[in-house]
């Protein structure tokens, strides 16, 4: 992603407006990826270096990306809602997506009267942090094609329900959501979690390596952390 491939306004949200970061591929894109960001009341923003890595990997596979600030964050407005409104946030976000990459398949294809209609994208859910629990109340509703988690926030997602092939990956020393805790929350699903060993929360120093993680195993083959 560069500043070139990068746009940044607001569209009408449901709290008001709410703001949007774009990063579409040059080419076709192959689908959909919704980043959602970690908790506003602690500082969370569309900005954060993990949703970042997130909008960077989806963009690098080849999807195009939406990040968007939860409501009263940045440009956005409205105040927090516990992820009530947020949920609302994010569907707003992924239906203004779905309509912009639609209306730029169409004009890929032409405006021909004999052009059909492209075919919708297929989805991708991710978040960090507070994000997850939003992105995993969104699943619950949106078909997605995957699900990635990146320090999810267990307590908050509790038992609803996730694809089996959802990727959650965890820091063996994060201080704000415990290993042990994110291992208990799995363990009954028989979900897999990737764990970066002597790694924190925000994956200081192993974004790199978070994302070639991430891409290792949307092509079907694990990357160990720090291969």
């Amino acid at each position: 992603m560069t500043p070139r491939t990068t746009e940044r306004y607001t569209i009408p949200g449901p709290a008001g407006a709410l703001e949007i970061v774009r990063n579409a591929p040059p080419n076709a894109p192959r689908g959909i990826a919704l980043v959602a960001h970690p908790n506003p009341v602690q500082g969370g923003t569309l900005d954060n270096k993990v949703a970042q890595t997130l909008a960077k990997t989806f963009y690098a596979l080849g999807y195009a990306v939406t990040r968007f600030n939860f409501r009263g964050v940045g440009r956005s407005e409205g105040s927090f809602d516990d992820g009530n409104g947020e949920t609302d946030d994010a569907l707003a976000a992924l239906e203004h997506a779905r309509s912009r990459e639609q209306t730029a398949g169409s004009a890929q294809a032409g405006s021909s009267p004999t052009a059909h209609a492209s075919p919708q994208l297929p989805v991708v859910l991710a978040g960090f942090s507070f994000g997850t629990y939003v992105q995993s109340r969104l699943a619950q509703t949106v078909a997605a094609e995957r699900v990635v988690f990146v320090g999810p926030a267990v307590q908050r997602i509790g038992a609803l329900a996730l694809p089996q092939d959802t990727i959650v990956i965890h820091g063996e020393e994060d201080d704000i959501v415990h290993l042990a805790d994110v291992l208990g929350w799995a363990r009954p699903r028989a979900l897999p979690i990737v764990v970066f060993p002597g790694c924190g929360h925000f994956f200081h120093g192993r974004l790199a390596e978070l994302q070639r993680a991430i891409t290792g195993m949307w092509h079907g083959h694990g990357v160990a952390p720090g291969a």
